[in-house]
């Protein structure tokens, strides 16, 4: 056999992303050098190791053993580079972190100062919504992971990086009294975009909407902050959005906050972990640089917040 590292690795981010395509993204190749990695690797065995169907790529049994031995192979070489910069004192690891989709305004601030003094530390960052976040710290498959709600079903342990607060936000020329704050029965009303289930932020709304005893008028349910602030630009209705997701759009008055009585709603971002993991070597240096670092951090890209 002549299989090539190379090879290996371009196989399991096919198997990771089911998707040659998003595969050739995450590796910075184009599709076709990526297929042709594929083909190389094929040639060593009589057995298929995908199907293509339609336009899927469907990964065979043969092709799924494969995958999880060479998951071990490629772990192992990880191994060996970290103990060489290990043995020359260099910090080196893997960090992984799961992270709600509004988290992305807030985790690149933390991360970037800890990378820069780090370089030998590989991140691995997902984005997705915070039931899928939930699951992922449950599973004990990242090191951290950023909330603002706390999972109560879990054990976690915590720290906390700085507020979040959510307002019920409107088109910029929205009509809104002077010095007027309405009152929540206003919900029956306006029509509201959501995020989809399963979100933080929805899970917010509905918090607060069912602690009001208001049952909102739902036009619109999108996948993303970003969606859902085109969409209230766009006057399609109303949402309740983090403020950390609207610092453009305010300032260029896209959008505008209205005064309505219970918000803005607060909480905490956190870093949460299970409570029964022992940090890896670079979880824990992560976690000195943040509770060394997070005051500065918030001071030089968040105050903005205190504003409103």
């Amino acid at each position: 056999m002549n299989i090539t590292l190379h090879q290996l690795k371009v196989f399991a981010v096919i198997v990771g992303r089911k998707s040659i395509t998003k595969a050739a993204g995450e590796l910075n190749m184009t599709q076709p050098a990526v297929s042709i990695q594929l083909k190389k690797l094929q040639e060593q065995f009589d057995i298929p190791l995908t199907e293509i169907i339609g336009r899927k790529i469907y990964i065979t049994d043969f092709g799924q053993e494969l995958y999880r031995i060479v998951q071990k192979v490629l772990d192992e070489m990880d191994t060996i580079r970290y103990k060489a910069l290990d043995f020359k004192g260099i910090l080196s690891g893997k960090l992984s972190v799961s992270v709600v989709s509004t988290g992305k305004y807030v985790l690149p601030y933390f991360l970037s100062g800890f990378l820069k003094a780090n370089p030998a530390v590989d991140l691995r960052v997902d984005v997705t919504n915070r039931s899928k976040v939930i699951k992922s710290l449950e599973d004990n498959e990242v090191d951290f992971s950023l909330l603002s709600v706390l999972p109560s079903q879990l054990q976690v342990m915590e720290e906390v990086l700085m507020p979040n607060k959510w307002y019920l936000v409107a088109p910029g020329d929205y009509p809104i009294a002077p010095r007027q704050s309405l009152a929540q029965s206003v919900f029956k009303d306006i029509p509201l975009i959501f995020r989809e289930e399963g979100s933080g932020t929805r899970y917010i709304m509905q918090q607060y909407f069912s602690q009001a005893n208001v049952i909102p008028q739902l036009r619109l349910e999108l996948a993303s902050d970003e969606a859902v602030k085109q969409a209230v630009i766009a006057g399609l209705g109303l949402s309740i959005l983090s403020i950390l997701t609207l610092k453009n759009e305010l300032k260029q008055k896209e959008v505008k906050i209205v005064p309505i009585k219970g918000l803005p709603l607060k909480s905490n971002w956190r870093l949460v972990w299970l409570k029964r993991k022992k940090p890896s070597m670079v979880a824990q240096a992560f976690l000195n640089y943040i509770r060394q670092e997070k005051a500065a951090v918030y001071k030089t890209n968040f105050s903005w917040i205190e504003q409103y």
